[in-house]
């Protein structure tokens, strides 16, 4: 193919810091107009309530077509280093069955960056560090996981011919909690009072050598001329972690800025303007058809997308095809105590957890999560005491905000009183996205998830489970079926009881 030996890297920071995803792609010569595993809002997957915890027994819905999955059927080598988080309750919902030719990593969302020891609960503790399908007990070698993954990726390049198409999601765990990073990286750090500040500045600093190593090695191994480098990121900070959104206000986990606005970059030779500043709407539901359009791959005619192709935007400086964003709408986050249908118009129930930005406009309704603006080191070594005055008490029978998210990202100016028409707008296109809403995908915890039952591994425990019932199934059939012979083998000149009428048998 004319374009073949592109590559995608796509680096992916889980947490508090973008994601890297590495890839080798080959994008076609004209812009056109993603999320790893694909283009959806999470209501249209069911996964709009929290994350995906352990010991459920739940995953991105199989008959999502993940970008890796679409990216095999043209021709690329499909490799994932890092994080999964996307469920694994049974072998099917693994990386290696959702697109991806090889897996190194986690399958959790956190654990311990050294052992890869991770405890749900007491009692529900596991080893997480998995080679494709396997625990990956050769390589529990003590090394931290960031300078681990990096070794590996490095492999991957250096064994993968640069003439041909590769697509390398890497998922660092950094800068995840537990807050860990070798000794090292703390010495430019020692005037930092707070040690989860400290702790965080050095896991960070130990990330970005990592990536300078990625990209030194796309050079070393003749990727780098041919290459598409996406970083991107999955939330905001966390504060009480080391994290910091400041100016922004709010924290990881809800859906004020601080918690869903995050950097991103991409780098690569193959940019028509370079070293410009995008600030067009993008979402992470939009690398998914952007990286395909660039593969020359096909999207299904059929299929409802909630991302754009945004490659004219971030290569050239066009206009987004993107107007607005849903952010969320969770259905069974904790309700709003003042919120109503009331509030809401008649239109949208505002005791609901929901964010829309339309333009210019951002609109949130229902429980908001932790609200503050909190300057970097604002929280001291032994707890949440304050050293600012910028925490707020929000009005009592609140449950709507908007505001001008261009003029005021800070989101210090509530207009949702002066601005009656704007927010009836806003609501009538959150209540028209959730009539497209899928039910929610939480299920309770299952006991078969110990790691305890699985030799001390968290790791697929469905599926095993399922087989037996299936065999036990089989073997019912089976010998119904061997009674149903012994009822034919009747002796000459002699009928069965009921084979003499032609009429149906009793």
């Amino acid at each position: 193919r004319e374009n073949a030996g592109r590559s995608y890297i796509i680096w992916g920071y889980l947490s508090h810091f973008p994601r890297c995803w590495g890839k080798m792609l080959n994008p076609k010569g004209k812009g056109g107009k993603v999320y790893l595993v694909h283009s959806l809002y999470q209501i249209h997957t069911g996964l709009q309530h929290s994350i995906i915890r352990p010991t459920q027994p739940n995953c991105l819905p199989l008959d999502n077509a993940t970008l890796p999955q679409k990216l095999k059927e043209v021709g690329y080598s499909t490799h994932m280093v890092g994080k999964w988080h996307l469920g694994f309750y049974k072998k099917e919902c693994m990386p290696t069955k959702r697109g991806f030719d090889t897996f190194f990593g986690s399958l959790l969302g956190s654990g311990d960056y050294y052992t890869h020891y991770k405890c749900d609960s007491p009692g529900m503790c596991g080893y997480d560090l998995y080679e494709n399908d396997n625990a990956a007990w050769d390589h529990d070698n003590g090394i931290y996981s960031t300078q681990m993954y990096t070794q590996r990726v490095q492999q991957i390049l250096a064994s993968h011919n640069p003439t041909k198409p590769i697509f390398l999601y890497i998922a660092y765990q950094a800068v995840h909690s537990p807050l860990q990073a070798p000794g090292r990286y703390f010495e430019h750090y020692r005037s930092i009072i707070n040690i989860n500040r400290r702790r965080y500045a050095a896991m960070l600093s130990c990330l970005d050598e990592a990536i300078h190593n990625v990209t030194l090695a796309l050079k070393a191994y003749g990727f780098y001329n041919n290459s598409i480098i996406i970083y991107s990121s999955d939330n905001g900070g966390q504060p009480t972690a080391g994290g910091s959104n400041w100016p922004l206000r709010g924290s990881k986990g809800t859906y004020w800025e601080g918690g869903i606005r995050a950097v991103g970059f991409v780098h690569s030779p193959l940019l028509k303007n370079k070293g410009t500043v995008c600030k067009e709407l993008v979402h992470i539901t939009d690398w998914y058809p952007t990286l395909i359009s660039l593969a020359e791959g096909q999207i299904d005619e059929h299929t409802q997308l909630d991302g754009y192709d945004v490659w004219e935007t971030i290569s050239e400086g066009f206009r987004s095809p993107r107007v607005d964003i849903l952010h969320n709408i969770d259905p069974i986050y904790t309700k709003a105590k003042n919120g109503s249908w009331a509030a809401g118009y008649g239109i949208w129930n505002t005791a609901i957890q929901s964010a829309i930005r339309v333009q210019h406009w951002k609109l949130l309704t229902g429980n908001p999560g932790y609200s503050d603006w909190v300057p970097p080191q604002a929280f001291s070594n032994l707890g949440p005491n304050r050293w600012h005055n910028e925490r707020i008490t929000l009005s009592t029978g609140k449950s709507i905000w908007l505001f001008n998210i261009t003029a005021d990202p800070y989101e210090r100016v509530d207009l949702s009183s002066r601005y009656p028409g704007i927010v009836k707008k806003l609501l009538k296109r959150l209540s028209q996205f959730n009539k497209t809403a899928v039910p929610v995908r939480y299920p309770p915890k299952d006991p078969r998830s110990n790691p305890r039952l699985n030799g001390g591994v968290w790791g697929p425990w469905y599926k095993e489970e399922h087989k037996k019932k299936k065999a036990s199934k089989n073997k019912a059939e089976k010998k119904k079926k061997k009674s149903k012979t012994k009822k034919k083998k009747q002796p000459k000149g002699r009928s069965s009881p009921d084979s003499h009428s032609g009429l149906p048998l009793g």
